[in-house]
């Protein structure tokens, strides 16, 4: 779910030297600053001609240890030399400063290395107090933050800092959870308003194998036309390896300026002689002219001769004009009489999380609950509609497969669970986790891991997904039709009735029609 924090507020802080009895640095670097996470955590590093520290202190404004703490630190410094590096952390045993952790470590000479410092120390802040797993996948997160600062001290370069903030991330076993640079995050805000230069390649990580798979390619884009298909897996671009890189970091390196290339070398699978299929392809940068949205109007007979009107609605992606979307071209289908609908989630591998929300209650009347989400500590939190009128009540089939991920299990869910529609298709993608998104200082972004959620009927999608109530397979792909009663005005129309999810939705629209009849 996209949670956005406000930037945080520094201000400067003075005081006096702290302790005597810490040697000093040979060149001393005052770095007055106060950082404060959310309403729970203030980040103190204080100034002075000494050892900066950092005082996170929860509950209460920032303080430091007393000084018998401080020259317990003292003692563990061995000279100048050794305090360069020498890292040590201290609990006050003091009533007040019970729960105050010092932790001593040097400030970097690189101007650019000390912002992604002060970055690194955002961001263990909140994910020590937001990540879902409180074990923070078995391992001491405090000791985390010590040795990334002790291996940050020597770099000179923001990217190199960067690269071992991600380090420190990729420890907790969570792929989503992650920190990208503050130009990155500017294009994933501009991917998420649907205005993109790309080659039109909707990627992930495929959870149980690590790998970058392609979920989707929009239409007509550079990657479609290259023959690049759902399932393929990225292994380069730009000669470049993809192992341990992000699927946000990899979407940057695809994007780019339009006019321009980028070379992605994929691996397709197995061919009819068992050959693993690996080819290097140059794409082109373009314009990617994407709307979330497509809709046709697709003439149906029914068992008894009768001809209906299906409306078929195509959902690629969750943007921030995906629910106003949506809602336009039901109205736009509702003026044309259509009786009945199907909603294609297919390769549609999600995004903004309150958009699938938003789109859910198009469908759906009353308070129904349209997702759990279960925190950190286990609790169960059920969101629910309030008051909610759906546009339509026709029957409603949706299409799901491989690729509907995220998102789009959040709706298939919704309309499942709450009665509303019958699913079709293939067993979904199987992406449980929601993240929360914080634009950190420096115009960075954090995505971290805040909670799994259930379906209404407390099903757990993570690294399961959903399965349909009725599979689609390619033996049903020349079913007896009467193709004489079918108008086809358009080509997309005549591709839709050739497509076997199609047919078996709308076999399970007549069934529907038929017991609504009945009753």
């Amino acid at each position: 779910m996209e949670l956005f924090s406000p930037k945080l507020e520094l201000k400067p802080i003075y005081c006096s030297p702290i302790s005597s009895k810490i040697p000093k640095l040979a060149s001393p670097t005052p770095r007055p600053l106060t950082l404060s996470l959310r309403s729970k955590w203030r980040i103190q590093v204080p100034c002075s001609c000494y050892r900066p520290e950092v005082t996170a202190t929860k509950s209460e404004p920032p303080k430091f240890c007393s000084k018998e703490c401080l020259a317990s630190i003292g003692k563990g410094f061995l000279g100048v030399a050794a305090a360069a590096a020498a890292l040590l952390s201290v609990w006050c045993d003091s009533p007040a400063l019970a729960e105050s952790l010092t932790v001593a470590f040097p400030v970097s000479r690189a101007s650019e290395v000390n912002t992604v410092q002060r970055t690194l120390v955002e961001a263990w802040g909140l994910i020590r107090e937001t990540f879902i797993d409180p074990t923070f996948n078995h391992q001491d997160w405090d000791l985390k933050l010590q040795q990334t600062m002790v291996e940050m001290f020597p770099l000179n370069s923001a990217d190199a800092a960067y690269t071992k903030i991600s380090g420190m991330l990729s420890t907790l076993g969570d792929p989503f959870t992650r920190i990208i640079s503050p130009k990155d995050y500017q294009s994933f805000r501009i991917g998420s308003d649907g205005n993109l230069q790309g080659v039109g390649l909707f990627i992930n990580i495929e959870p149980r194998t690590g790998h970058l798979v392609v979920l989707s390619c929009v239409e007509g884009s550079p990657a479609a036309r290259a023959g690049i298909h759902e399932g393929d897996e990225l292994v380069e671009i730009n000669g470049e390896r993809l192992d341990g890189v992000d699927g946000e970091a990899a979407a940057q390196k695809l994007r780019g300026r339009a006019g321009t290339t980028v070379t992605v070398k994929v691996h397709s699978g197995i061919d009819s002689r068992s050959n693993s299929l690996v080819r290097e392809v140059k794409l082109p940068r373009e314009y990617i002219k994407f709307s979330p949205i497509s809709s046709a109007i697709i003439p149906h007979k029914t068992p008894e001769g009768r001809l209906t009107k299906t409306g078929y609605v195509k959902l690629a992606a969750f943007s921030q004009t995906a629910a106003p979307d949506m809602e336009n071209a039901i109205h736009e289908l509702e003026n044309q009489g259509v009786d009945s609908y199907i909603l294609d989630l297919r390769n549609n591998p999600g995004g903004l999380v309150k958009a699938g929300l938003d789109v859910a209650q198009i469908w759906l009347d009353g308070d129904e609950t349209l997702v759990n989400t279960v925190d950190r500590e286990g609790n169960m939190l059920p969101i629910n509609m309030v008051n909610g009128h759906a546009l339509t009540h026709d029957p409603l089939v949706v299409i799901v497969n491989e690729g509907s991920a995220s998102a789009s299990e959040i709706l298939a869910g919704a309309l499942h669970d709450n009665g509303r529609a019958i699913l079709v298709g293939h067993k979904t993608f199987g992406k449980g986790k929601i993240q929360s998104v914080t634009e950190l200082h420096d115009g960075s972004a954090l995505f971290v891991t805040v909670a799994k959620y259930l379906s209404p009927a407390l099903h757990d999608i993570d690294q399961v997904g959903i399965t349909p109530d009725v599979q689609c397979t390619t033996e049903m792909l020349n079913p007896q039709k009467d193709s004489s009663s079918i108008l086809k005005t358009k080509s997309s129309v005549s591709s839709l009735e050739a497509d076997s999810c199609i047919l078996v939705a709308e076999h399970e629209l007549d069934i529907q029609e038929s017991e609504g009849a009945a009753s």
